[in-house]
């Protein structure tokens, strides 16, 4: 264990930049808008009319005073969806030079001098891609949030209505990035198909690793759209589109088991009595109920298991 902590370490060391720094800044960009929005506070009305006036005075009271701060405490993690969404980037990079990098740089062969093993190695960076990058993305995008609803609550205050007090004894304000976090386990399991191949084809190729990661499926897809056009062999080109290219590629974008797992979209008509955060919850982790989830984690632990041989025998680039 301490050896898989070090290893962790290292990487976070070396691609700190990436990891943290680049998340940290949309995180930025976003409160900074959050605060620019409210500054120049352009909500506003329209007369009779139709000209515009300014709002001054906002008084919620009652029904809509509570349906205002449920929704605030419940939707608030919404602000971290910038910051959520390039996440699947900066995995999507790292796996693809993690293994390739060390070779070119010629820093593998001082690596595999220490007694650390292949596997050790491959699966600490397995291990940052899936679990710590989210973590540390999540936890940036909490405070982004956190960021933007006080803005929020703020604005409301200045326009005489005060919401803070109901706000901070809402149990959604403090549920809601546990959810969140609930969901880590089913990003892993999603995740491994594009984590496995990227670093798979990392520890192959020689050079020019995003051609031969992206172009090498989208290639077969093509191919095998053309030999059903010119060829009439029956291929469903579309399948191996929606279940092989997207798989590969997309899915370590958080949320995208929404859409490769077409079971939740039967709950769409089911009215949601739940939270929202709560019904997010319920619908991706009703995606394990689909073999797809399961095949695929199957097939991205084939692939690492590749990436580990492949370094095992290879010593430079």
């Amino acid at each position: 264990m301490k050896t898989m902590k070090w290893l962790i370490k290292r990487e976070m060391w070396e691609h700190k930049g990436m990891l943290v720094w680049a998340p940290a800044v949309i995180a930025t960009l976003v409160a900074v808008m959050a605060l620019v929005a409210a500054t120049l506070d352009k909500n506003i009305s329209v007369n009779g009319d139709g000209s515009p006036s300014q709002i001054l005075s906002i008084t919620l009271e009652g029904k809509v005073r509570t349906q205002v701060v449920e929704t605030m405490a419940q939707a608030y993690m919404a602000s971290s969806a910038p910051v959520l969404m390039v996440l699947g980037v900066l995995v999507f990079f790292y796996c693809l030079g993690a293994l390739h990098d060390e070779r070119r740089d010629r820093s593998l062969l001082f690596w595999k001098s220490l007694p650390v093993s292949d596997s050790m190695t491959v699966l600490s960076k397995v291990l940052l891609a899936a679990v710590v990058a989210p973590l540390i993305t999540l936890g940036i995008g909490f405070v982004v949030s956190l960021v933007v609803l006080l803005i929020g609550a703020f604005l409301l205050l200045t326009h005489g209505t005060n919401v803070f007090g109901e706000l901070f004894i809402t149990p959604d304000l403090y549920l809601t990035p546990l959810w969140m976090l609930g969901l880590l386990p089913l990003y892993v399991l999603w995740a491994l198909p594009t984590v496995g191949w990227l670093l798979m084809v990392s520890s192959m190729a020689r050079s020019k690793v995003f051609l031969w990661a992206v172009g090498t499926p989208l290639a077969t897809a093509l191919l095998l759209l053309w030999a059903d056009k010119a060829m009439h062999l029956g291929i469903n080109s579309a399948w191996f589109v929606s279940k092989i290219v997207s798989r590969l590629l997309l899915s370590v974008v958080p949320g995208a088991w929404l859409v490769f797992d077409e079971a939740h979209l039967a709950m769409e008509h089911v009215p949601h009595r739940l939270p929202v955060p709560q019904t997010i919850f319920g619908e991706s982790w009703s995606t394990l109920g689909n073999a797809n989830v399961w095949i695929g984690a199957a097939a991205g632990a084939a692939m690492i298991a590749v990436a580990i041989w492949m370094r095992r025998r290879r010593e430079e680039g």
